[in-house]
């Protein structure tokens, strides 16, 4: 079978290596003359990188990433620590996949050596989707029209390919923008940091971590926004990522400093679907289910998509192809809304005002953490969408091996 895959990140390249292990013949539609992966940090539970190793590209992604010990919460005025979960080896042995951080080009160039040239069709903006009886197809800019079994649409958060399916539906402001920055490990190795660190505060939060074999630290401070524009490469006003943070631990503002001028984003979800496709054309990551960064799943809930859709193309017929999308859907439906509603809510949860709300929530995290080796969101990275009687995300995972 042919499928066409609109969209060359980290989602659509993940579409094209998992179908072509299927059997199919992949071309990828990309509008930009390159790959370029636009951001900067990437976090992988064992959920993803259990797909990269089916798809044999988990040993060249490990090549590339850092592997974190432990994932620290802190408090936002004095960086005292909220509680701490272990990331390393024994996530490894719990969930069978290892807990990496990366940087999205290493991940995205990983992905694209597994795709072959002849398969890429770079410069190209796809213009219309549409479909009949037999196949699908894809018009791109200037007029020429190309012929698929199927249309795998991977383009994003601003999708085309979604309101072409569904109608009028625009991205949704999540009301929270990003300052965003990497600084080479030397520049902040006086400050004994911990692998992956969250610090909480009244209407914002702070994360950082290693990336590239931990030459770099990815820094993301998080706040409450009225209005942010979407774009991936605006940059802050010089020192606005210091005021955001005025009064918070020294730590934090040594990086903040040090970082210099900062990048600044919007952060842009989209709302829940009941469906992703319509006959021979189906939505893929962030197209299907955009969400907030606050559990770090949203290109783990990518790559699990395309693992799904590699697994129930394999031995498919081309006149079986809108029922094997339907079960694709049908298999990764509940799980990515789950853990898309259960980012929202984390986010909820890292901004609340400093008072009993926050002394609570506080206790409760050094509660569960005193009982348990890893955090309760953990409980998506026992999900194994290569199983299509995969657990349920909410399962408990409370330091004995899951379910799953």
């Amino acid at each position: 079978m042919d499928a066409i895959v609109v969209g060359g990140g980290i989602g659509g390249l993940a579409a094209a290596v998992s179908m072509r292990r299927a059997g199919l013949e992949v071309t990828l539609v990309e509008q930009t003359p390159r790959f370029t992966e636009i951001g900067a940090g990437i976090q992988l539970a064992p959920n993803a990188t259990r797909v990269l190793r089916r798809l044999g590209l988990l040993d060249a992604v490990v090549a590339e990433a850092a592997r974190p010990a432990e994932l620290s919460y802190r408090t936002w005025s004095d960086g005292s620590e909220i509680c701490r979960y272990t990331l390393g080896r024994e996530v490894e042995e719990e969930f069978g996949a290892p807990y990496l951080l990366l940087h999205r080009a290493d991940l995205q160039r990983v992905l694209a050596a597994a795709v072959p040239a002849g398969s890429v069709r770079l410069n190209a903006l796809v213009v219309g989707v549409d479909q009949d009886e037999h196949s699908a197809y894809v018009t791109v800019a200037g007029g020429e029209r190309l012929r698929a079994d199927l249309v795998v649409a991977a383009d994003g958060v601003r999708s085309a390919a979604r309101q072409w399916l569904f109608g009028a539906d625009e991205a949704v402001f999540s009301r929270t923008a990003a300052y965003r920055a990497l600084l080479p490990a030397a520049e902040v190795a006086d400050l004994d940091l911990p692998d992956v660190a969250l610090w909480l505060g009244p209407g914002r939060h702070f994360v950082h971590y290693w990336v590239r074999r931990g030459e770099l630290l990815n820094v993301v401070g998080v706040v409450e926004a009225q209005a942010a524009p979407e774009s991936w490469t605006a940059l802050a006003e010089p020192g606005e990522q210091l005021r955001q943070f005025d009064g918070w631990d020294h730590r934090v503002l040594k990086i903040l400093g040090r970082a210099g001028q900062m990048l600044r984003y919007g952060i842009h979800t989209r709302a829940p679907l009941t469906r992703w496709g319509v006959g021979r054309v189906t939505l893929l990551g962030d197209s299907a289910h955009a969400m907030v960064p606050f559990q770090a799943q949203g290109a783990a809930q990518a790559i699990m998509d395309a693992g799904v859709l590699g697994d129930v193309l394999a031995g498919a017929a081309p006149d079986e192809v809108p029922e094997a999308l339907d079960r694709y859907a049908r298999r990764r439906f509940g799980t990515a809304n789950s853990v898309q509603a259960g980012s929202t809510r984390q986010g909820e949860l890292n901004h609340l005002p400093d008072g009993p709300e926050a002394r609570a929530r506080n206790a409760r995290m050094a509660a569960h953490a005193a009982g348990n080796r890893f955090p309760p969101f953990a409980t998506a990275w026992a999900v194994d969408v290569l199983d299509p009687d995969e657990p349920t995300v909410g399962k408990s995972v409370d330091g004995r091996r899951p379910s799953a």
